[in-house]
C-alpha cells in the first residue's frame, strides 16, 4: 500500500493541547469511517497532562498536579508532556485485516523497530501493556505506552515514546496501573534524539507496519 497516496502524515513542532487533539481525532475518525477524509498518522507532543483510560482506577491517581482528562481509549492512567513523542494512528481496518489484536501487535512492533534504530533494545512483556527496555540501573522499565480505541473499524489514539520528558512527572500516577516497574527515556539511556530524528526513523518503518495490518495476528502473538 503506497502510504503517500492514501495516508496524511502530519508532524507538529508546537505542542498541541490534549483536549484539542482529542476533539480533532474524534472528528477525523468519524470522517474516515464515512469515507470523507484520508487516514492520518499524526505525530506531536502535548503540554503536561494525565489521561485516564477506560480501566483507570481512582487510587492510581496519586498527585493530580496536572490536568486530568478522560481519554476514551483503553488502558489506565498515562502521562503526556514535553519531550515525549506521541503518535496518533487513524486507520481504516475495513481496508485491512479486521483484527484488533493484530493492530496492537503491529503498533508495538513499529515502535520496537524504531527504538532499535537508536541502539535501544526493547520488547513486549506478557501481561504488561507497553514497550519495555532496561533502564540505566539495569532494571526493566517502560519506555513507551500503547493505548487505542477502535470505532466503526477505524482506529484512534496510538502510542507514546519517552524521548526526553521530565520523568518525575510520572510520579503523579501509577503509570498504566503497573507499580513494580519504573519508566525511562532515550535521554536517560544516554541517547539524545530530537523529535525530528524520531519521526524520520519511525516513518522509515511505516510501510512495513502497514504490510503487517494486511495479515491477521497469529495465535502465538497474543
Amino acid at each position: 500500500m503506497a502510504r503517500n497516496e492514501t495516508i496524511e502524515i502530519r508532524r507538529e513542532s508546537a505542542q498541541v493541547p490534549y483536549r484539542a487533539a482529542l476533539d480533532e481525532m474524534a472528528l477525523r475518525n468519524a470522517a474516515i469511517a464515512e469515507g470523507t477524509a484520508q487516514e492520518l498518522i499524526w505525530l506531536l507532543e502535548h503540554p503536561p497532562v494525565y489521561t485516564a483510560g477506560t480501566s483507570a482506577a481512582p487510587d492510581e491517581l496519586l498527585d493530580p498536579r496536572f490536568e486530568v482528562v478522560e481519554a476514551g481509549r483503553g488502558g489506565r492512567y498515562t502521562y503526556h508532556g514535553p519531550g515525549q513523542r506521541v503518535g496518533y494512528v487513524l486507520l481504516d481496518l475495513r481496508k485491512r485485516a479486521r483484527d484488533v489484536r493484530g493492530f496492537v501487535h503491529a503498533l508495538e512492533g513499529w515502535v520496537i523497530e524504531t527504538l532499535a534504530d537508536f541502539g535501544v533494545e526493547s520488547w513486549r512483556a506478557e501481561g504488561r501493556v507497553g514497550i519495555w527496555t532496561r533502564g540505566a540501573d539495569g532494571r526493566e522499565a517502560k519506555i513507551g505506552a500503547i493505548g487505542v480505541r477502535i470505532r466503526r473499524w477505524v482506529t484512534m489514539h496510538g502510542f507514546s515514546v519517552n524521548l526526553s520528558p521530565d520523568l518525575s512527572h510520572f510520579g503523579g500516577i501509577v503509570p498504566c496501573g503497573i507499580e513494580e516497574f519504573g519508566v525511562t527515556s532515550l535521554a536517560a539511556l544516554g541517547k539524545e534524539v530530537t523529535p525530528e530524528a524520531w519521526d524520520e526513523a519511525l516513518l522509515s518503518h511505516l510501510d512495513r507496519f502497514l504490510e503487517r495490518l494486511d495479515t491477521p495476528c497469529p495465535p502465538s502473538a497474543a
